[in-house]
């Protein structure tokens, strides 16, 4: 038996130690504790062993979240980023098959909600659907029907959205998308769904589910990183509730730009590698989030941007590590299938730096590693534009602000060419083995004229928006960031 936190998303959530913020539908728990405090992992049926204590049921708190091994109500979309006017696709399985609703909420400020219903679907009839194919550990639901249609309304904003679907014995499940349209803007955020889909273990049930980190074999032992799949597919639910390992992390930033008026366009990062991104048209692009897995098309464009002079905003950190390939899926749709064979076999490396193509020479610093507990930001040149009016101080920590996984400059590493850089923060911090490291906070001026800010941490977004994580200093220096690529006064 796996227990829940040996599980892949688990594993992994601990370089997200922040869960999702408020998102104003999730009132329950995903887990629930037995009376030893322990966890009880949710996929287990729980039938007691004889003589054992019975575990108590879940206390109702509303409706109750679907699974991956029932599969109570799943579902996904067929299409990536749609535009106003457009339609998009759902495919959605219910067991038992019966009613269900489908309630789209917009993420956004909302003041303080953190998202606002825009419409319900009408009550929709569930079918069961056919089982997840798998092949070489590769997990796709191509083949389910299609469930319901929604007519995205031209007048509809463009943002981050999730579907909450809900069945009519009250579970419960969530299908995020986005809206883009192609309008000039100050500000592109581009969420992070190709790094969301390498996290994906969907189905997480102990049996076939597989990310590019983990995969179970046939006695349910929990697989690493070696032993994973190494292509996953867009046609599948997200694991668990449904919303994507770190999509906290773009939350954040969508509800404390939206609150300070920010003029933000939005698009997928398959956008940035199909060609859907003019960046001619915005003056920056925002990477909110946990942000790994990239494509050659992807870094062409955003490098093509810096040329050209739009900005570029990195707010998390191992950024642009693994190089990765979109594909068709079966039936042909452009960019459902991605591959990144990683450290499998003979042949060309898949990590960037190398294949002589390090992160730093785009973003000034690249990854070091995780970090094990939370630690201090140590401000330095508390004297630049960026720090003015935040308070900060020279040598001043910031707790919390370096957790997760960090970034640093590498002096061996070459640096991009620049017309000025500063390094912003120096924080030293403890790794797993003991060892003593530090992260750092970059920001350069390309020869075009573009800004590129890296924070180095995964803790920075969290610090705009989220409860019990918030810093006025680091909204400080992040509007003050912004307001300069956005030439405001």
């Amino acid at each position: 038996m796996i227990r829940r936190w040996e599980s892949g998303a688990l594993a992994h959530a601990v370089s997200d130690p922040f869960g999702q913020g408020p998102l104003p539908w999730l009132r329950g728990s995903e887990h629930y504790f037995d009376d030893t405090g322990q966890v009880v992992p949710w996929y287990v049926d729980h039938a007691p062993a004889p003589g054992a204590r019975r575990v108590p049921a879940p206390r109702p708190s509303g409706p109750r979240m679907a699974d991956d091994v029932h599969r109570q109500i799943k579902g996904f979309t067929a299409t990536g980023a749609v535009a106003p006017g457009e339609a998009i696709d759902f495919h959605i399985t219910v067991d038992p098959p019966q009613q269900f609703s489908v309630d789209i909420y917009r993420i956004g400020h909302y003041q303080g909600d953190g998202a606002a219903h825009i419409t319900t679907s009408p009550r929709l009839s569930g079918i069961k659907q056919q089982p997840p194919l798998t092949a070489d550990r590769s997990v796709s639901c191509h083949h389910w029907w299609l469930s319901w249609r929604l007519q995205v309304p031209s007048y509809w904003n463009v943002g981050a959205y999730v579907a909450v679907l809900t069945t009519v014995d009250g579970f419960r499940s969530h299908v995020p998308f986005t809206v883009r349209d192609e309008r000039r803007a100050d500000l592109l955020l581009l969420l992070p769904d190709v790094t969301w889909q390498a996290y994906n273990l969907f189905p997480e049930d102990g049996r076939t589910g597989a990310s590019l980190y983990h995969a179970w074999d046939e006695q349910g032992r929990l697989l690493g990183e070696r032993e994973a799949a190494t292509t996953v597919s867009f046609d599948r639910p997200y694991a668990g509730a449904g919303l994507p390992l770190h999509v906290g992390h773009a939350y954040d930033f969508i509800r404390w730009a939206e609150r300070y008026g920010y003029d933000l366009a939005y698009a997928d990062t398959r956008d940035l590698h199909a060609g859907r991104v003019d960046p001619a048209r915005y003056r920056g692009l925002v990477f909110p989030g946990h942000d790994e897995y990239w494509s050659v098309p992807m870094r062409r464009t955003t490098e093509r941007a810096r040329e050209h002079g739009t900005s570029l905003v990195f707010l998390s950190a191992n950024s642009m590590y693994w190089q990765v390939e979109l594909g068709p899926s079966p039936s042909g749709v452009p960019d459902r299938l991605m591959r990144c064979r990683k450290r499998r076999g003979p042949g060309r490396p898949a990590l960037w730096r190398e294949i002589d193509r390090p992160e730093q020479e785009l973003m000034g610093i690249q990854y070091a590693g995780r970090v094990p507990e939370p630690s201090p930001l140590v401000v330095r040149n508390a004297d630049h534009w960026l720090w003015e009016a935040t308070g900060a101080h020279e040598g001043e920590g910031i707790e919390g602000l370096v957790a997760g996984e960090a970034d640093r400059y590498f002096p061996r590493t070459p640096l991009p060419e620049h017309e000025g850089r500063v390094l912003l923060a120096h924080s030293p911090y403890e790794d797993a083995e003991g060892t003593r490291r530090h992260q750092e906070t970059s920001l350069y001026r390309a020869p075009s004229g573009a800004l590129v800010f890296a924070s180095g941490t995964f803790a920075w977004s969290p610090a705009l928006d989220r409860p019990g994580h918030v810093d006025p200093r680091v909204q400080r220096a992040t509007a003050n960031l912004l307001d300069r690529i956005c030439k405001h006064d």
